[in-house]
């Protein structure tokens, strides 16, 4: 049993032993993993060849610069594990023309167009081992030669920093071409360091160069590149060189030396940016030369530039440019972006107090974390805000036609100032917002209270809606602070002149209201006036009405006429040929008070008013009744024999209908109509000014005559300023950042585009971009109620990044200009292709799509 058991294991060996051999056939026309080695190569060689470099560039090649594309393949050899790359072109087939920086070393080497590399994949990337190296290059070209393809193939050697190759090409014969490159960073001989000595190096390496290789005759072709890089553009040396001159360094009456590159620039009040231009590199290049003797090349070493066939010229750039980590470079963007956070805050608190109360919950965690500058800081903004004396200028032409679209302060206005000192305070955190703001109220209503001008605000003119509603107020309440002062004038003038007329009023028997008859518009008169002349029989019968009240005796009994019915007074000229309906006299336009001022949130109350109250006729003249009275009381005034009738021909035309009896297929203007030749006038009210009770004669009936500057102002800007006091003392935090928001986005543009860069189109129209797309992005702050971490907040983020990224190429191009005023067109040149180089490293990828993004808010 134990034999025939050991018999039958024997058996079972025996088959296993078979099935072994079988599973473990060797094909031995492979015969070894060098051979398999290159049958891999071959292949892979063979399938780039049959896909040829279109369909290359289809599949997975990656581009490396300029028209040089490469592909890649995995190999493994003895346990290691390497990669094969083919670098090819696109266009220019043959050898390679133009040299530029962009070339692969081998290109710059060799003049090769497509080539192979072969590299172990290891942390250095090259061959360490000689025998190693020529394994390589021996199974590579084996490879080629089965492929008959010429493509020469390189192996990279030595350290990584000598960027060392060796090569060989098969040449279709039974010559081969052979590459040997290497680079000498340290320690370089002086001979090397010359043209002749690098000639008779390169010529000392053919084979047959044993015998003495100068009488032998060598034709060597080659090609040179000299690079010249400018000294860095140092400020600090700049500042503190003697050679420059007077009218250099005194540009405006500063005894101290320029240190800056843009001290000039509008940005350099607020930050110093670092010039993005460090310096430039030349390349000057010679083409393809032939040479035959090392004097030739001693020769070639003395060449100056201007001889080279091309320049190559291009700018170092600074580092910051390209590095987009925050906090990394300083400017209006960043600024914005910390702005836009205190926003996202401001929704925290009912009251700017609030932030800053020692009796809130919250402030614990804000003092933390957010700093406030200590008050002599505080005390410089605030000087420079209100107490340098500065005026309100003219910035319509430095201000971007699309800036008015963006609902914000105008750049020089006293709250645009207000935000850009903000962004640089504390580092724009809301705490140090909340501080600022509520001493910026206290100085306005210390102006208010004094009756001081607010410093950069206009006192005249309308109310401009377009802007924020901040600077809406500040500018109506400079408006009350004007008139506040000039009725204050006044009545000091008037105090004064009857202290002095009063021994005068006693010894001409003159009363009160005789001299009150002859009162005329003072110089302070803020009213509508008419330089039109009166006629000749008004003038007659306004003197025959003087005379006749200045004669009048104190005992003389008052007749049915009053004075005042009788005399005219405040009339800026007859209206044209009108004539008054009751008596043969021409109509007079009067002097009137001018309608008071409105902001947008008046605007808004008065037409939810009416719009609650339906579409009342009126209703409306409820609203007008100040105005309407006082324009109804200036127009008796000026015409003393009017009637209802004749004020609604002069104030509301369109409410007189004219008889047409004379006249057949139209009815008459109101001016011919009412001409002398025609008198006296034909015509009725319309049926609304006609019906009983209408609230326009019921005024009319009320309002006595009295001239505009005898009249109450219709606007009293004592509770006008008040209220806007109130307003800016209880703004809610969100609003206030709304606004401020806006306003230091478009201040922020308006100052770079004050920016000087010469006629550089692109930037123009990237400045164009920019407030196009502000505008868009903006427009919902004005539109809809935010809420924290809206996405109208995040479409505000992303827009910090386009603001950056123009930001950015402003500085390049003011760099640029200031460095080539004589030489606009290089300027020009470079620029185009800094946008076109740095357009993807500054963040325009992602800015574009910010962009995009944002435009579709």
């Amino acid at each position: 049993m134990a034999s025939s058991s050991r018999m039958e294991s024997d058996g079972d060996d025996e088959a296993e032993a078979e099935e072994e051999e079988v599973e473990h056939f060797d094909d031995f026309t492979l015969a070894s993993s060098w051979e398999r080695f290159i049958s891999d190569i071959e292949a892979v060689c063979r399938q780039w060849m049959a896909d040829g470099p279109k369909n290359l560039l289809k599949k997975d090649a990656r581009e490396v610069s300029e028209d040089l594309y490469k592909v890649k393949s995995e190999l493994k050899f003895s346990a290691k594990n390497y990669c094969m790359e083919y670098y090819f072109g696109n266009k220019n087939e043959g050898k390679v023309i133009d040299w530029n920086s962009t070339l692969h070393d081998l290109q710059l080497c060799f003049g090769v167009k497509e080539f192979l590399v072969i590299a172990p994949q290891s942390a250095s990337g090259v061959v360490l081992d000689a025998p190693e190296a020529s394994k390589l290059l021996s199974a590579v070209a084996i490879a080629l030669s089965n492929c008959s393809c010429l493509w020469p193939a390189f192996v990279p050697v030595h350290v990584p920093s000598r960027k060392a190759y060796i090569g060989i090409q098969n040449m279709g014969t039974v010559f081969t071409r052979r590459f040997e490159a290497d680079h000498i960073g340290s320690q370089v001989p002086v001979k090397l360091m010359h043209l002749e000595g690098l000639y008779e190096l390169f010529v000392s390496k053919f084979a047959y160069s044993t015998l003495d290789f100068s009488m032998h005759l060598f034709k060597v072709h080659f090609t040179m590149k000299l690079t010249y890089r400018s000294l860095p553009h140092d400020d600090d040396v700049q500042g503190d060189d003697p050679n420059v001159t007077e009218s250099e360094i005194d540009l405006g009456g500063d005894t101290h030396n320029r240190t800056q590159w843009d001290d000039d620039c509008p940005w350099s009040e607020w930050y110093s940016a670092e010039d993005p231009i460090k310096g430039f590199e030349l390349v000057a290049i010679w083409s393809e030369k032939v040479v035959e003797s090392s004097l030739e090349m001693a020769e070639l070493e003395n060449y100056s530039p201007h001889e080279a066939q091309n320049w190559i010229l291009s700018p170092d750039m600074s580092s910051s440019l390209t590095d987009s980590s925050k906090g990394n470079r300083i400017g209006f963007a960043s600024q914005l972006c910390l702005l836009l956070e205190a926003l996202n805050m401001s929704f925290e608190a009912q009251f700017m107090e609030d932030f800053v109360s020692v009796e809130n919950p919250g402030s614990d965690n804000l003092k933390s974390s957010l700093v406030i500058p200590p008050p002599t800081v505080i005390d410089r903004v605030l000087k420079e805000l209100f107490h340098d004396g500065a005026r309100f200028p003219d910035v319509a032409a430095a201000e971007n036609k699309t800036a008015r679209a963006i609902k914000g302060a105008p750049l020089e206005s006293l709250f645009a100032q207000f935000c850009l000192h903000s962004l640089w305070f504390g580092n724009c955190n809301i705490r140090a917002i909340a501080v600022i703001w509520i001493e910026f109220v206290r100085e306005v209503r210390w102006c208010w209270e004094e009756s001081q001008p607010l410093p950069l605000m206009p006192t005249t003119g309308p109310i401009d809606l377009s802007t924020c509603l901040i600077n809406q107020k500040l500018h109506m309440l400079a408006i009350c602070i004007e008139r506040k002062r000039q009725l204050n004038e006044d009545f000091q003038d008037c105090i004064g002149s009857q202290d002095h007329s009063s021994p005068q009023i006693e010894e001409d028997g003159l009363d009160e209201d005789s001299s009150s008859i002859m009162q005329t518009p003072g110089e302070n008169f803020d009213g509508k006036r008419d330089s039109s002349p009166a006629t000749s029989d008004d003038s007659q019968h306004s003197e025959n009405s003087v005379s006749i009240v200045s004669t009048k005796s104190e005992d003389a009994e008052p007749t049915n006429l009053k004075p005042s019915d009788c005399i005219r007074r405040g009339s800026a000229g007859v209206a044209g040929p009108m004539m008054l309906l009751k008596s043969y006299q021409s109509m007079h336009a009067p002097f009137t008070q001018e309608a008071p001022l409105m902001t947008e949130d008046m605007h808004e109350e008065r037409l939810h008013a009416v719009e609650a109250f339906g579409d009342s006729y009126n209703f409306s003249a409820q609203l007008e009744k100040e105005i309407l009275a006082s324009d109804m009381s200036a127009f008796k005034a000026a015409n003393p024999d009017s009637v209802f009738e004749d004020f609604i021909r002069w104030h509301s035309p369109g409410d007189w209908e004219s008889d047409d009896t004379k006249e057949t297929g139209s009815s008459k203007s109101p001016a011919i109509e009412g001409s002398k030749a025609d008198w006296p006038p034909q015509g009725r009210l319309s049926k609304r000014m006609s019906e009983h009770g209408n609230l326009w004669r019921k005024i009319w009936n009320d309002a006595p005559a009295l001239p505009a500057s005898e009249q109450k102002p219709v606007m009293d800007p004592n509770r006008e300023g008040e209220k806007i006091l109130h307003y800016l003392e209880t703004v809610r935090p969100h609003q206030l950042l709304e606004q401020m928001v806006c306003t230091a986005f478009r201040a922020s543009a308006s100052t770079l585009n004050q920016t000087s860069y010469g006629g550089l189109k692109q930037m123009a129209t990237k400045m164009d971009q920019l407030y196009i797309t502000m505008t868009s992005a903006l427009r919902p702050l004005q539109a809809n109620p935010l809420s924290p971490g809206s996405e109208t907040i995040e479409d505000i983020r992303r827009l910090c990044g386009v603001f950056e990224h123009v930001e950015k190429l402003l500085a390049i191009a003011a760099s640029l200009h200031r460095k080539f005023l004589q030489a606009p067109r290089l300027s020009e040149a470079i620029f185009s292709d800094c946008c076109s180089f740095y357009f993807p490293r500054m963040g325009t990828s992602s800015s574009g799509d910010n962009a995009q993004k944002v435009k579709g808010v």
